[in-house]
């Protein structure tokens, strides 16, 4: 499972044109039969003191605040940006490490995404690792890089080209850029996070880390999933900001081709804009042409691009973008139905989806997508999906209300239910609906 972002096709009264968004090896919905199986998803964070306390640190210590950052006994190391000019650099460095054993998800994980909220200041960075203990073996498979993320760009005064890492793979699985895959017959039932600060040597800067999370996953085979009830029982429209994505195509294509590909960070923007979290106007003076609908949205593209897999749907790395806003929070989990994601949305709190559908099967979208984002916005009375669809050519045709069936079926079977969780640090999220699997 990853994104891919084709066109498959596009009808004449489409909205949009025939293009690239997301996913990278997928293919196109199938027919199948329905599967009631169980879907098996964990969720673990680390974000406070006492949490951070209790992993392993060298050369970090966690402040007042409970966050982490360099200090005493830091090390040295280098590293040559493989987009930058060629030459190493040395940095401070130090490394925290999650407790052994204490996440155990209790299934055999055969996915899993880490993210985190971090701020890096101009020059520092982090990188983000994950490894399993294989099911039944008591044997840990070797660190995974999960990402290399700097919120900056500016490469002439020290900032890394943010990257997630190719050519992982051996014979306990592989990183599908943000996604590490266990091989087949090589789940994991235990898993662990690492977090590296980096800070350039001889500087007194450092990274803060606020939050290093990891979802994990066992999920069926079946492409088809029975609709689940309506628990609201009413309409809750969150009203969320349309921005659409097709205004930028053409703009800025060494950012994933433009902005026909952007469903990502256009997603990742309206749920930020609900929040009142917006782009100060002096931060999109580069954007061009002027004057520019939307400058926000190639703001995000390019604050989230990754420079290894050339695009700006990398999961991990919008969620963390979202939380360089003030007092934001995210992170990527999966959600087993529209049901869970009804507690959010009674919360306040819009939810970015990652789907995928034939036209046929998405009345009122008028397209076909390998790989695509939109925003759960709320719910009609019926227990419909009001939608902020990116995939437009105009913001007032944003929002859509789809199907519920066709957007469980668009989005359980094909990414698993993944989700960008955005929220305020003072928005409580809701109580989670399985407790000896908590997927938030």
């Amino acid at each position: 499972m990853r994104r891919n972002g084709t066109w498959l096709s596009v009808t004449a009264t489409a909205l949009v044109a025939a293009t690239t968004l997301l996913w990278p090896g997928a293919t196109a919905p199938a027919a199948a039969k329905e599967s009631a199986e169980p879907r098996h998803v964990s969720y673990r964070e680390w974000s406070d003191a006492d949490a951070f306390a209790a992993g392993r640190s060298d050369g970090v210590q966690v402040q007042p605040g409970g966050r982490l950052a360099l200090g005493d006994g830091a090390g040295e190391t280098s590293y040559t940006d493989p987009f930058g000019d060629g030459n190493a650099k040395k940095y401070r460095t130090g490394t925290w490490t999650s407790p052994t054993h204490e996440h155990e998800p209790g299934f055999g994980t055969t996915e899993a995404v880490a993210s985190w909220n971090a701020d890096t200041p101009t020059g520092t960075w982090i990188e983000v690792g994950f490894r399993g203990q294989v099911t039944g073996s008591g044997r840990w498979t070797k660190w995974y890089t999960m990402g290399r993320w700097t919120s900056g760009d500016d490469f002439a005064a020290g900032d890394i080209h943010r990257t997630s890492v190719p050519s992982q793979g051996d014979d306990d699985g592989y990183v599908a850029v943000d996604t590490f895959v266990a091989a087949k017959k090589n789940d994991v039932d235990g898993v662990q996070l690492r977090v590296r600060l980096h800070a350039p040597a001889g500087s007194d800067a450092t990274p803060k880390v606020s939050k290093a999370s990891v979802l994990t996953s066992l999920l069926p085979d079946g492409k088809k999933v029975p609709t689940s009830d309506f628990t609201l029982g009413r309409e809750i429209d969150l009203e969320v900001p349309g921005f659409s994505q097709n205004i930028h195509e053409g703009h800025y294509p060494e950012y994933d081709n433009g902005g026909e590909a952007w469903c990502s960070p256009t997603s990742t923007t309206m749920a930020l804009y609900h929040w009142d979290r917006t782009v100060p106007a002096g931060d999109t003076d580069w954007v061009e042409p002027k004057p520019h609908q939307g400058p926000q949205v190639d703001y995000a593209a390019r604050n989230t691009y990754d420079y290894d897999y050339e695009g700006a749907g990398n999961w991990s790395f919008n969620t963390a973008y979202a939380a360089e806003f003030d007092q934001m929070e995210g992170f990527v989990t999966r959600l087993r139905s529209l049901a869970e994601a009804e507690r959010f949305i009674e919360r306040g709190i819009p939810l970015v989806v990652s789907v995928s559908f034939d036209e046929k099967d998405m009345d009122g979208a008028g397209y076909s997508t390998t790989g695509h984002l939109f925003v759960i916005a709320g719910f009609t009375e019926d227990g419909d999906v009001i939608v902020n669809d990116p995939a437009t050519r105009e913001g007032d045709e944003v929002p859509r209300v789809y199907r519920r069936d066709q957007v469980e079926n668009a989005w359980l079977p094909h990414s698993g239910g993944l989700t960008y969780v955005l929220h305020p640090s003072d928005v409580e999220l809701p109580p989670t609906t399985t407790a000896d699997e908590p997927n938030w």
